[in-house]
């Protein structure tokens, strides 16, 4: 199934956020897609518009500090599943669909500037029936990340042409402190790996987000 239009998303996402009841239980919304597809900008979107129905919780803020990635010899290779706490990723999305009376649970965010995660960023209110989630490997069903899949009431897939993704994608790291060549190289040779390991999981979500065609 197909969808462009922003509205049609936000009165799908709030049907879940409203069959939560903010108690006993929680609904979780995943969008998943290859690097640069616009996940975190959807998402930002999303729970503005819901305002206190949702709260958004990236799955980047799992990803390794830069010191255990050199310690693993991983550096080279971040932003691939092997450098994320999947388990921890997924242990979290179990805590908030049971939310505990009374209590905030923290999630981590992901600093671009800083290159690392920062614990305790993201408070999610007992009272909150929605949770938006966003990363990569929310379909990725190897390791630890198969057990993400479960936890989730849908998953959205984003699709952005490569046409369009990769210049954005390039433009990003650019941003954040790369320079135009290394930038280039780091797209094609790690984060274009990493998107072809997340389409695999295409087919298993729910809705498919064509995101040059959303208005």
């Amino acid at each position: 199934m197909r969808t462009q239009q922003f509205e049609d998303l936000v009165t799908r996402a709030r049907s879940l956020a409203e069959a939560g009841d903010g108690g006993a239980s929680r609904r979780v919304l995943g969008l998943a897609g290859p690097p640069g597809a616009g996940k975190s900008t959807l998402a930002a979107r999303l729970v503005d518009r819901l305002g206190g129905l949702a709260a958004l919780v990236p799955m980047d803020g799992f990803h390794l500090a830069r010191a255990e990635l050199e310690r693993l010899g991983r550096t080279d290779r971040k932003g691939a599943p092997d450098t994320f706490d999947a388990a921890g990723y997924a242990a979290l999305l179990a805590r908030l669909r049971a939310p505990e009376p009374g209590t905030t649970v923290y999630a981590p965010a992901f600093d671009r500037s800083l290159e690392e995660p920062v614990a305790g960023s993201v408070p999610v209110g007992p009272a909150v029936p929605l949770v938006v989630t966003e990363g990569n490997y929310l379909l990725h069903d190897e390791g630890a990340w198969a057990r993400v899949r479960p936890l989730l009431d849908e998953v959205w897939y984003l699709d952005l042409d490569d046409r369009l993704r990769v210049p954005r994608l390039v433009e990003r790291h650019v941003r954040f402190g790369k320079d135009p060549v290394r930038a280039e190289e780091w797209v094609r040779v790690s984060d274009e790996a990493n998107a072809r390991l997340v389409a695999r999981g295409r087919d298993r979500a729910d809705l498919v987000v064509a995101v040059d065609r959303m208005r």
